[in-house]
């Protein structure tokens, strides 16, 4: 065991994660009671949460630099503390709480982290985006066996689950993509309607073929594809909003129109917000559907290929995923 560990760092608030941040050394305690050690494997990449820390851009996270960064990690429980029941050395954890994620290695209560089945990143990805997936279309949007559900961004980490969830229930889905490989994906995990956005107008794709006929949206794009799902909501349709990628600069486009009451109203539609760190306390069951999915093999996750691998090349996965050309889930091997 090594007695110190690098870590990425946040030195500072900065427009970006890059420049906000450094890797530093440091030393590593032997757990104390109630604790475990764990040697983290592998960490999760979340761009526009990462992005939007390093502006102080998140009001439900406080923080004040220096800080750790990042959300999930996982890794092998190298020691554990006088006490511990739930661990012991060998034994797969992972954690998905900030700042657990951008470390080397990572000592804590054992109540912080979860036990994985085995050193598959996938139990990783559900944990983190896989739970956020399920509660955004399970219990936000409160999904409907049968129902139309449309997935902005769904070649990506969060969307490709999204897709598979509604599937599971028997929904028809609409698939919104970028790009000729991001659809194929999409069609692949089952998606009935895929529409690329690079080659095809949103509201018109949606206008004629779905009209007033969505009952579930999971939208994390805003802006056209927003104000495209809104006008075709079903009656008592929900449009969950994930996040709002397309306004990550800082400065919110300035729409000039009619105000969405009238379109919600007379349906009796919704539009509603979706912060994972707000539900914690739906995550264990969430997440022990999510594993039972997998382990059934009813459920992919499928990863970017890109390789990432050590802290350095953290900041170059959070870019990666910020440009729109990662598919999946992008991930970095911590071992370097």
């Amino acid at each position: 065991m090594t007695a110190d560990y690098g870590a990425i760092r946040m030195e500072r608030f900065a427009p970006s994660f890059r420049e906000a941040c450094e890797i530093v050394r440091l030393p590593l305690a032997a757990p104390a009671p109630g604790q475990i050690m764990v040697r983290n494997q592998w960490c999760g990449v979340n761009a526009i949460f990462d992005t939007q820390i390093a502006r102080n851009a998140v009001d439900y996270v406080k923080i004040k630099p220096p800080t750790l960064t990042g959300v999930e990690a996982m890794g092998v429980v190298e020691a554990v503390g006088d006490g511990v029941s739930g661990f012991t050395v060998g034994d797969w954890a992972a954690t998905v709480r900030f700042p657990g994620g951008y470390r080397e290695a990572h000592v804590g209560p054992e109540s912080l982290f979860i036990r994985t089945p085995g050193a598959d990143p996938a139990w990783l990805a559900l944990a983190s985006t896989g739970v956020s997936a399920y509660l955004a279309l399970e219990h936000v949007g409160q999904v409907k066996d049968g129902e139309t559900v449309a997935v902005s961004a769904a070649a990506g980490g969060l969307g490709h689950i999204i897709v598979q969830l509604a599937k599971l229930r028997g929904c028809r889905v609409v698939a919104i993509c970028g790009g000729e490989r991001k659809s194929a994906l999409a069609r692949s995990l089952g998606a009935d309607r895929v529409i690329d956005h690079r080659t095809e107008s949103v509201a018109q794709v949606l206008a004629t073929e779905f009209p007033n006929a969505i009952d579930v949206a999971v939208d994390t794009v805003s802006g056209g594809i927003f104000d495209a799902l809104v006008d075709n909501l079903a009656v008592h349709g929900r449009l969950v909003a994930g996040g709002a990628a397309q306004d990550l600069d800082g400065v919110p486009e300035i729409v000039t129109g009619p105000r969405i009451t009238q379109k919600l109203y007379y349906k009796g539609a919704s539009v509603r917000g979706f912060m994972n760190g707000l539900l914690t306390e739906h995550w264990a069951p969430a997440r022990a559907r999510l594993f039972e999915l997998y382990a059934a093999g009813r459920l992919k996750v499928i990863f970017d290929d890109q390789p990432f691998r050590g802290l350095t090349q953290v900041n170059d996965a959070v870019e990666h995923l910020l440009s729109g050309r990662s598919m999946g889930k992008v991930v970095v091997n911590l071992q370097s």
